[in-house]
């Protein structure tokens, strides 16, 4: 099988590429390692800045669908101190930086496509070049491909980064734990206050909490912890009846660079762990987790009812 361009990865940044050649007459193909678009969760608000992510948008002719999946007044952000003082009150100003739902957005650009451009259940398992500028992609399935241009935006556990360099991600000290709290405003009043209509953030040396108001009253959370590998490992991940999930934040070492070829890794620079203000980018978004799954039983009843198998790492 030969596809002039195909993309490994049909996160945010792989649907982009495809829709802005599409526009412009250049079809493409993109290989997903996901059986379906509904096989995991998409994560929760993610903020498109008008300096890179809108510019992306707009490259793909898409900024009347994007305008019509903003969720407004998410752009408020409280800071508070760890007694719970607030430090910061600002409100939803309008401005450059619209909140929209991670999953509302994948299907806006999956929507875009063309029918059959998607490839799911293709994941990648071996990446070879073939000289002139052609490279072989092998699928787990026992398929291949050969293209003229390969684009790797399959996340920071790329295959496709393995023809630029060997770098692989490190474990930064840093996880989160992540819970939800549904109908917030009626049962969780003090918690829905102190979030407010949008963001929060709680700082404190070692320990962080993050959250923010989805659709409706529903509060998503990040717990932000700076352990070792052996406290988490300690926890029984494996407990049916747990009702968080951890994330382990990754990075790459001090001055990994991609490199230049005809393979192309699409965010790919430095991933640092520097999220500690909550900063989410606007397309291919830096990793934020891998080793996802349930955790211990002391969440809460409300996150029981949004069970669904864990995800894997972002793409």
């Amino acid at each position: 099988m030969n596809s002039p361009v195909a993309i490994i990865g049909a996160g945010l940044g792989g649907l982009v590429l495809a829709r802005v050649p599409h526009v412009n007459g250049i079809p493409s193909r993109v290989y997903e390692a996901d059986p379906s678009p509904a096989a995991r969760e998409q994560g929760g608000l993610l903020d498109i800045h008008d300096y890179n992510g809108q510019l992306a948008l707009q490259a793909a002719d898409l900024m009347d669908e994007f305008r019509a999946i903003v969720v407004e007044g998410r752009q408020a952000m409280r800071v508070l101190d760890k007694d719970g003082t607030v430090l910061m009150d600002r409100t939803d100003d309008g401005g450059g930086r619209p909140e929209v739902m991670r999953g509302d957005l994948r299907r806006m650009l999956l929507d875009s496509l063309p029918a059959g451009t998607v490839r799911w259940d293709h994941k990648a398992g071996g990446v070879r070049a073939l000289g002139e500028g052609s490279h072989e992609v092998t699928f787990a399935c026992g398929c291949t491909v050969v293209t003229s241009l390969l684009v790797g935006a399959d996340g920071p556990w790329s295959r496709v980064r393995r023809l630029l360099n060997d770098a692989t991600p490190e474990y930064a000290g840093t996880s989160f734990v992540e819970t939800y709290l549904f109908e917030a405003d009626t049962r969780h009043p003090a918690a829905a206050k102190a979030v407010g209509g949008g963001s929060m953030i709680a700082p404190s040396p070692g320990k962080e909490i993050f959250a923010h108001r989805e659709s409706g009253a529903t509060l998503h959370t990040y717990v932000q912890l700076t352990r070792d590998r052996d406290w988490f490992d300690a926890i029984d991940f494996t407990d049916s009846t747990g009702l968080v999930r951890r994330h382990r934040l990754h990075r790459f070492r001090r001055g990994h660079r991609t490199g230049r070829a005809r393979v192309r890794r699409l965010g790919g620079r430095t991933h640092r762990a520097d999220h500690r203000r909550g900063h989410r980018a606007g397309t291919a978004p830096p990793l934020r987790a891998a080793d996802r799954a349930p955790v211990g039983p002391g969440a809460g009843r409300d996150s029981a009812r949004r069970r669904r198998p864990p995800r894997g790492p972002e793409r």
